[in-house]
């Protein structure tokens, strides 16, 4: 029943609900413009987060898109989910023919197939993901080998959710890599060459000294032959009249006309020195023949005052006027390398040396060589007395075709090959001017470890 008398029910305005006022209508209006104006900021704040996720989305579909590396990504069951443009590329297939489709359905052997499927199965696997060389089916229908990393998928949960897979083709990189072996094949026998036709330009400067080293035993040889020759005729002549039988008397006198007993007694010597004369002409070819042929390029022991003192003699030679060289030996300095290659860097040495204390007008030329060990390396020092190196050109010295010579005189590549030659066998080769004048030029090389 209502509380409310009849007289005061009449007396209520119109429209009014009993029981509520004007400041709970005031309230209820309040919180709806609050739950409004809540909604329109949610809203906004939904556009804002929706702009936000596009965005994102652009950016990783721009990157996917971007990417050279196949990418991949499979479920549980090894469906594939997504996938980039560069395996659409490579299979020929849009990213919307390949999702749900196996990923071994993409490969093209059964050996391929088998590594992905153990790789997808595996409930071990680690976060790293395992490394794998694929072949995928290309567009074309033909094999293409992709290296590959297969990463599992793992849920908040710590549960697999599948497989991501990010490959390379190799074929390019392979391709490429042979190219670069062909291209460093190709230098190294430029670099030979090179190395060669340096030798043999300072072979041609040994030219003249080699003639007159060559001239002496074999002038001693043909004049031995030339006196056998005419011993030959005397023992034939005397023989011939043995065999005639004449009286003893004249075979007496003809013995002693042909000095018979002279000539017996001097073939042994003449027979010796022949030998000697052409073992010592043989020696030269065979040093001639060891300098100028291509180097082998394998290492052995090397006997580093053999070396030296070779060079001293080639080069010794090929001077019209002797130069002055102190050099005191010791007793063997071995190390490991290529006696053709170190013999050709001394000898550019030497001759360099030489050059310089001849060209500048030196009243007492003289150049000093020296070895010695210091801890496990060799040293080897070149030293002249000339007007030494100008500052300009030091830091030039071993750059390749760069001399100070005349037009002729030089290639400007004996110090360069020189560089290159002792960084082969793991040394240096430095160059200053000596405290007491001159150039001096240092061979390190590391010691043979026994």
């Amino acid at each position: 029943m209502s509380t409310v008398p009849p007289s005061d029910r009449d007396t209520l305005p119109p429209g009014q609900m009993e029981g509520v006022d004007e400041s709970t209508w005031l309230d209820v209006i309040h919180k709806m413009d609050e739950v409004y104006t809540r909604l329109i900021n949610d809203e906004v704040e939904l556009e804002k987060k929706n702009a936000e996720l596009e965005q994102s989305q652009q950016f990783i579909f721009s990157v996917l898109t971007a990417m050279s590396d196949v990418l991949v990504v499979c479920d549980e069951r090894g469906l594939i989910e997504q996938a980039n443009a560069a395996l659409c590329e490579l299979v020929g297939r849009t990213e919307a023919q390949l999702c749900g489709t196996p990923l071994v359905d993409l490969l093209a052997d059964d050996s391929s197939r088998a590594l992905a499927r153990n790789a997808m199965d595996r409930a071990d696997a680690t976060r790293t993901g395992e490394t794998f060389e694929l072949n995928f089916t290309d567009h074309q229908g033909q094999a293409v080998s992709v290296d590959t990393n297969g990463t599992p998928r793992i849920s908040g949960q710590g549960r697999r959710m599948g497989t991501v897979w990010v490959g390379r083709p190799t074929a390019e990189l392979k391709r490429a890599y042979q190219e670069m072996r062909t291209a460093h094949e190709a230098l190294k026998r430029t670099q030979q060459q090179l190395l060669h036709s340096e030798k043999m330009a300072s072979l041609g400067q040994l030219v003249a000294g080699v003639a007159h080293e060559l001239n002496n035993p074999i002038s001693f040889v043909l004049g031995n032959v030339h006196a056998l020759r005419k011993y030959c005729n005397r023992l034939q002549t005397y023989m011939d009249a043995l065999h005639a039988n004449r009286p003893q008397a004249e075979l007496q006198a003809m013995r002693q006309k042909l000095r018979i007993e002279h000539l017996l007694g001097d073939l042994p010597s003449l027979i010796e020195g022949t030998l000697e004369g052409a073992q010592r002409t043989a020696d030269i070819v065979h040093g001639l023949k060891r300098f100028s042929a291509m180097d082998s390029g394998e290492f052995a022991p090397v006997n580093l005052v053999e070396v030296v003192e070779r060079a001293i003699h080639w080069v010794q030679k090929g001077r019209t006027t002797p130069l002055e060289v102190r050099w005191h030996p010791p007793a063997a300095c071995v190390v490991q390398g290529s006696a053709g290659q170190l013999q050709q860097v001394v000898m550019n040495l030497l001759q360099n040396a030489f050059d310089a204390v001849t060209s500048d007008g030196v009243a007492h030329p003289c150049v000093w060589v020296s070895l010695a060990t210091e801890g496990v390396h060799a040293r080897v020092s070149v030293r002249d007395n000339g007007a030494g190196i100008a500052p300009e050109h030091m830091l030039r010295l071993f750059d390749p075709f760069f001399t100070t010579k005349p037009v002729g005189k030089g290639t400007g590549l004996g110090l360069s090959i020189s560089y290159g030659i002792a960084e082969q066998h793991g040394g240096r080769l430095t160059a200053h001017n000596a405290a007491g004048g001159g150039a001096e030029f240092v061979l390190t090389l590391p010691l043979r470890q026994s």
